[in-house]
């Protein structure tokens, strides 16, 4: 093993120790929740026992961290990712932001200038979607509601309900959205808790 790798995995006991804290949870409840013995994972955190990828597997499960994030490895290739924007029809464009096949897909929208009076296509799918607006004014007609989001709105909703997105007459309208399309939801974390006083 190289030197590189010696400080990488020296370092890991350290971060260990450090998220639980900040998690805010004992090394008990951490046994619990990954099967791994009180004493492993106190050897683990004062680095007197290196990890296994068995052990860092669970770890990484209830920190909800990466493995890269977790041993805090070193960046690897170019991090640049290349979006092939889609063209579409009406004037829209797509850009696609995730490149794994599954799971939850984000994507970028940006529609041109639509018209006030346009008679809304609804439509429906399987899955659920979570759009964030990040410039100009997006109309979105969700079942028997019709909404204007503006940036920094979001919404959330099963694709199941009749739906239709279009830009203001204002002008153009970017978004972000996230797709599950076998139902998945993007689920949101806290900030994490505050310790209380004592």
């Amino acid at each position: 093993m190289d030197d590189a790798a010696d400080r990488t995995l020296d370092a890991v006991g350290p971060r260990l120790k450090q998220l639980r804290q900040r998690r805010d949870i004992t090394l008990a409840d951490l046994a619990e929740e990954t099967g791994i013995s009180t004493s492993t994972l106190s050897r683990l955190e004062a680095g007197l026992r290196r990890p296994t990828l068995e052990q860092l597997l669970p770890l990484a499960r209830a920190y909800e961290v990466t493995l890269d994030e977790l041993v805090d490895a070193p960046p690897t290739g170019n991090p640049r990712i290349t979006l092939r924007p889609v063209a579409c029809g009406d004037g829209s464009t797509i850009l696609p932001l995730t490149r794994r096949p599954g799971g939850i897909q984000a994507y970028k929208f940006v529609l041109p200038a639509g018209d006030d009076d346009a008679e809304p296509d609804l439509r429906t799918h399987e899955g659920y979607d979570w759009v964030y607006v990040l410039d100009g004014t997006l109309r979105l007609v969700l079942g028997e509601h019709d909404l204007v989001l503006k940036p920094g709105e979001a919404a959330e909703f099963d694709t199941r309900t009749p739906h239709w997105f279009a830009a203001t007459s204002t002008g153009p309208v970017e978004y972000l959205s996230l797709i599950g399309r076998q139902g998945e939801r993007a689920h949101l974390r806290a900030a994490p808790r505050a310790r209380l006083s004592e």
